[in-house]
């Protein structure tokens, strides 16, 4: 058996976290638990997370003495380790202050010298990661929830045919195909024998045909006209109601936002399908906090909420053919068609019949993108954007997110879809930022 020890920020990333290492035995150093009440009273997902946890270990006192050790429902064990003053001197000199973290390696560190077996010091600490380390503690991130970056899907490939067979897809609108294909995965068909010649479409799992994408309007999508493949396999899922979850990754450049906020414009302004266009973000500054804003509470969020507005603008700066603009984002706001807000308020609701935008959802945690899927209602499309390799939340990585998470586990579904878009079309300038940079 294993010996496990958990850091805080591994509990307040996933609750779950104590029921995660199967038949080995979890122990939380009691620093952790001191951590893990500072925490409670905030009205965040990390004070959610922390009284969650609570919940969890209060549980346990009914089946006897936390730090007596006591059997999980996975066949491992969990116990509470105290830290005693003396284990502090296995650590070198300038580990051996007071504060918490230095406490929970001093635990650690004593169980691994008792020597009853593997201790392994699990956090998402990088800095606490390299310390354990350095003293000769088995150090590891929580990888429970991690998908590998590189390998992340991209909802879409490249298949070599015959010429027969791609004219054939053009002349009958669908194709019997075989081969491993994902339901709902966007293809490329490629004449083996003239590369110019081609065709995309849509890979339908349960009927094993390929299907042609839903085109965008002669006059675009708010004006927005796709501008490379990639985007067409995006206009696809964003406009075809039978997707209720798309997920878009991209660097920046790469039109995720702007074609999202496009498509749901055309699909609750003009169409009416859904009764409103809600478009969220988590409010995580990029750089230095300006901390305290003055203002109400619509221009505390406008600095974060300040990429939406751009993107609404851009759409509406076209002019009808009467020569008139298009209705300004606050009108729409004020007729209820569109409605910008942060994070922060969706939990706990019921999204009905929305289009819902989730904007930079690389800086959620897999818990955090779980807690916002559970909230659509009946009638619901969620779209989730965003940049795995743009993260500000100190606490996930491009492996660790929300945003990758989602995409390796709703692959495949029938009502999911996903693309990766790599082509930058902000402006040449930010392309070639985004490459070079």
């Amino acid at each position: 058996m294993k010996t496990y020890v958990l850091d805080t920020n591994v509990l307040l990333h996933d609750p779950q976290a104590i029921f995660r290492f199967e038949e080995n035995e979890v122990v939380l150093p009691l620093t952790v638990v001191e951590e893990i009440d500072r925490f409670k009273k905030e009205q965040s997902e990390t004070g959610r997370n922390a009284r969650q946890i609570s919940r969890i270990i209060d549980g346990f006192r009914t089946q006897g003495r936390l730090i007596d050790g006591l059997k999980l429902e996975s066949g491992g064990l969990f116990r509470i380790a105290i830290y005693h003053e003396e284990s502090m001197l296995l650590l070198p000199p300038e580990l051996r202050g007071g504060m918490g973290d230095n406490r929970i390696l001093a635990v650690a560190k004593e169980l691994d010298q008792a020597g009853t077996g593997q201790v392994f010091f699990i956090t998402k600490d990088i800095n606490l990661r390299i310390k354990a380390d350095t003293i000769g503690l088995r150090a590891e991130d929580y990888e429970s929830d991690k998908v590998a970056i590189d390998e992340l899907y991209s909802g879409t490939l490249e298949l070599e045919v015959g010429s027969e067979q791609i004219d054939q897809f053009y002349r009958q609108g669908e194709l019997q195909i075989a081969g491993e294909f994902l339901t709902n995965q966007g293809v490329t068909l490629v004449d083996r024998d003239n590369p110019s010649h081609s065709a995309i479409g849509r890979y339908h799992g349960v009927q094993q045909t390929l299907r042609p994408l839903l085109r965008a309007p002669k006059e675009g999508i708010w004006g927005i006209h796709p501008r490379n493949r990639e985007q067409q396999f995006a206009i696809d899922l964003l406009l075809n109601d039978d997707y209720r979850v798309v997920s878009l990754v991209g660097k920046a450049g790469t039109g995720k936002t702007l074609l999202a906020i496009a498509a749901g414009l055309l699909k609750t302004a003009d169409e009416s399908i859904y009764s409103r266009l809600l478009v969220s973000r988590p409010v995580f500054p990029m750089g230095r906090d300006l901390g305290f804003l003055p203002g109400d509470i619509d221009e505390k969020l406008a600095p974060w909420m300040q990429p939406i507005f751009d993107n609404v603008e851009l759409l509406l700066a076209s002019v009808d053919e009467g020569g008139k603009r298009k209705r300004g984002y606050r009108e729409l706001i004020d007729l209820g068609l569109m409605e910008i807000e942060p994070l922060t308020y969706i939990r706990g609701r019921s999204i009905p019949r929305q289009y819902l935008i989730v904007d930079e959802a690389q800086n959620l945690t897999p818990h955090e993108i779980k807690t916002i899927i559970t909230r659509a209602g009946e009638g619901t499309k969620i779209v989730l954007t965003g940049d795995p390799y743009q993260i500000d939340n100190p606490y996930i990585d491009s492996s660790s997110n929300g945003l990758s998470y989602a995409v390796e586990r709703l692959k495949g579904q029938d009502i999911s879809g996903h693309v990766t878009l790599t082509k930058g079309e902000r402006s040449p300038l930010a392309e070639l930022a985004a490459n070079l940079l």
